[in-house]
């Protein structure tokens, strides 16, 4: 009898601990798993960084050119993808070029997943072109040299495709965004739409208690900390530390949830860990004076915006010379590129949406609610819907009226009207804005901007002194056996040195974690101390975030404080009264090209047949709507007005529509009052021409208000009765 109370007891005590010891095992197990998928890291990494071209596309490539040949030799490189089985390329669609940003990180990111820029345009149908590079930078190689080897690429994309209906759509990935506008500034001739996807183009934007790394530069000193860097690195700068400011941003993930992540869901996550690794940890260099460009230029100057970038030839870098479509992708959950940094350059450039449209300049914009910083060029969801919709309505968006506009996606569902002429799940519609729109999310006040200008200032300050006093030291200190020490002890690099099989530790790890995964026993889903390990970890998240968020406070106090010093400003010569001293000036040779362009539109009012007459009543409808709908850009590719021979290309319905928008925005009257006059004589030809028009507004949904209203005056003017075709008093009556 007391054996079987003792035996009950037993089971009692160890039901007691039973879940502890399952935990206990489970955990250790957990543990030993994580540190080798730590030591499949670490060799990846070196692996990695072995490779001849070190890149994570996802995709065969064929090597088009190399800009290590070129007269001004860069280290970039131009390959054509290779459709994947099942992939078929329309020759003429127009061929696409991602280009990568080089920002501490090795190329690839574009590719990266089948479900990336370059899967969903591929399979739209468009050839596909990849613009990736080396670790290491050639010698002098600057950014001016880049600009122009991407500008040897693009002309040899162009003449691969001459069957292609348009210029490359050329999409810039985070800094190759900004990289890809410069260039389009000096050579608007080569791109068809640009797409930039969380790109720093107005690098002082921002509103107060948000995403403070724009101050960095000013509570740094400025770009001397660069050229230090620079210098220790025995002249190049090693990306190591880029992608060392990249995770100060978040410590909370880079410190804890990245790894407890894998450690929490170690048998299910360590390939995706692995896979996103295998790029986060491939760092390549930058030579000195690309680094310095960038800083100075850029974050700490905010020089591109302001239009004071100059080429070596003398060229100014003016955004405002870039005609071809601007698509601007960011997000509000981008601690990096905020939507501020994205989009508030085209504040610095325009007073209003006349003066966008009077350098004829199509900018469209769409911001994200949640997506992360990479999540805007990586995320499958994100593909699948708005890097599909602009694939796949890249004529919508080249064909739109000069303007600003926001895309906005609605998802099909059973009340959508024509969803066969709509491209994947989503509809796409570009939306009429105005710079209020923009407004509206918050920006820097003329305080601020004078605050950023005195912090370009004293960088300058700081840059020369450092130049003059230090730099001739540390260079005579660091030997190239010294910066390559540096190099390899930088913490970033040490994260993944650590773990290799070079640790004599690590081989009896491996065979410790192959025997785990042979008696792997995982806890159950209901253990109260895996719901106890949840909350901890979650604690642990909460009071990394809290020591950033006070950091972040301190650091937006300290550099309001100090650069908004009327002291300060005044010693450095920084105007108190000058509300924005970064504004662009207006260049009297545009107000004069302006005026010449406008005499020569109304010439144009009297001009044309049906085609011009079709597009000017639907132009002139659809001004009343306010949006552009992908279904009837899909309606009107399938109109043929005129014989087979005669029908319009892309590039030529572009050119009219623009030419027929601007008419009615300088003369409404009297281009409507000359339709009836241009109109051909057969009451067939105008009556096809208008259930053009109908077909192409009614694909989008039902015409009403404003719209139906001037369909009916559209409707007068290209009636016919029996007596013949009649004149504009005539329509007006009837």
């Amino acid at each position: 009898m007391s054996t079987d109370n003792q035996q009950v007891s037993g089971n009692t005590l160890f039901g007691l601990f039973g879940p502890a010891f399952e935990y206990m095992v489970d955990a250790t197990q957990r543990g030993v798993l994580l540190c080798d998928v730590m030591r499949q890291r670490s060799n990846q990494y070196r692996d990695h960084l072995a490779e001849k071209v070190p890149n994570v596309l996802d995709y065969k490539v064929e090597l088009v050119m190399d800009g290590r040949t070129l007269e001004r030799p860069v280290n970039y490189l131009l390959v054509r993808i290779i459709p994947p089985e099942g992939v078929e390329i329309d020759p003429t669609r127009r061929p696409f070029v991602v280009v990568d940003p080089r920002a501490g990180h090795g190329p690839g990111i574009g590719g990266f997943k089948a479900d990336s820029e370059i899967g969903v345009a591929m399979k739209a149908g468009h050839a596909c072109y990849f613009v990736g590079f080396m670790p290491d930078p050639m010698p002098g190689q600057t950014i001016e040299d880049i600009a122009r080897a991407e500008a040897t690429f693009l002309e040899k994309v162009i003449a691969l495709h001459p069957q292609a209906d348009g210029k490359p759509c050329v999409i810039g990935n985070c800094q190759a965004g900004w990289a890809v506008m410069l260039l389009a500034a000096i050579r608007p001739e080569l791109f068809g739409p640009i797409i930039v996807a969380g790109a720093p183009l107005s690098y002082w934007a921002g509103v107060h208690g948000q995403n403070p790394m724009r101050y960095s530069g000013g509570l740094l000193g400025g770009s001397w900390l660069t050229a230090l860097t620079s210098d220790m690195g025995g002249g190049k700068f090693d990306g190591g530390w880029l992608v060392q400011n990249f995770e100060n941003q978040n410590p909370a993930n880079t410190l804890w949830s990245k790894q407890y992540n894998v450690y929490s869901k170690v048998d299910t996550e360590a390939p995706r860990y692995l896979e996103f690794e295998r790029w986060w940890g491939g760092h390549v260099n930058l030579n000195a004076e690309e680094i310095q460009f960038i800083v100075d230029e850029l974050f700490v100057g905010n020089k591109l915006a302001a239009g004071r970038i100059e080429m070596s030839d003398g060229t100014a870098v003016d955004l405002r010379t870039i005609r071809s479509p601007i698509v601007v992708f960011c997000s509000k959950g981008d601690n990096i590129t905020p939507p501020q940094q994205a989009l508030d350059w085209i504040l610095d450039l325009y007073d209003d949406v006349d003066e966008i449209r009077s350098f004829g300049q199509t900018i469209v914009y769409t911001v994200h609610e949640t997506v992360g910083h990479l999540g805007i060029f990586v995320s499958g969801g994100v593909a699948k819907k708005e890097h599909n919709e602009f694939s796949s309505n890249i004529d919508l968006i080249d064909m739109l009226p000069p303007g600003l506009y926001e895309a906005t996606f609605e998802r099909k569902s059973g009340e959508t009207t024509n969803p066969d002429l709509a491209s994947g799940e989503w509809v796409m519609r570009c939306e009429q804005r105005t710079l209020d729109d923009i407004r509206a999310m918050g920006g820097n006040t003329p305080e601020d901007e004078r605050r950023f200008a005195t912090a370009a200032r004293v960088s300058e300050i700081n840059l020369s002194l450092y130049r003059a006093f230090l730099q001739p030291i540390v260079k005579a200190m660091v030997t190239p056996q010294v910066a390559e020490w540096l190099k390899r002890w930088h913490p970033v690099r040490m994260s993944y040195e650590m773990f290799t099989d070079a640790n004599p530790f690590m081989p009896g790890l491996a065979n410790a974690a192959k025997k785990v995964r042979e008696q792997r026993r995982p806890v159950s889903g209901d253990n109260p101390l895996v719901a106890a390990q949840e909350k901890v970890s979650g604690e642990i998240v909460k009071a990394l975030d809290g020591w950033r968020e006070s950091q972040e406070k301190l650091s937006e106090k300290i550099f309001l404080a100090v650069y908004g010093s009327p002291v300060l400003q005044a010693a450095v010569g920084i105007d108190p009264a000058v509300a924005r001293p970064r504004r662009p000036g207006k260049s009297p040779l545009h107000a004069e090209l302006r005026a010449k362009r406008i005499a020569e539109l109304k010439s144009q009012i009297a001009k044309g047949g049906l085609q011009e007459c079709t597009i000017r009543g639907l132009v002139y409808v659809g001004m009343a709507r306010g949006f552009v709908d992908e279904r009837g850009v899909a309606a009107l590719r399938r109109i043929r007005l005129t014989e087979e021979g005669a029908r319009l290309t892309l590039a030529q319905f572009k050119a009219m529509a623009r030419e027929q928008f601007f008419l009615l925005l300088l003369d409404p009257e009297a281009t409507l009052a000359a339709i009836p006059k241009l109109l051909p004589a057969d009451v067939a030809e105008r009556r096809k021409g208008l259930a053009a028009i109908r077909n192409v507004l009614s694909a989008a949904g039902e015409i009403s208000g404003e719209a139906a209203e001037r369909l009916k005056t559209v409707t007068a003017l290209f009636e016919a009765d029996d007596a013949g075709f009649p004149r504009m008093e005539r329509a007006k009556a009837s």
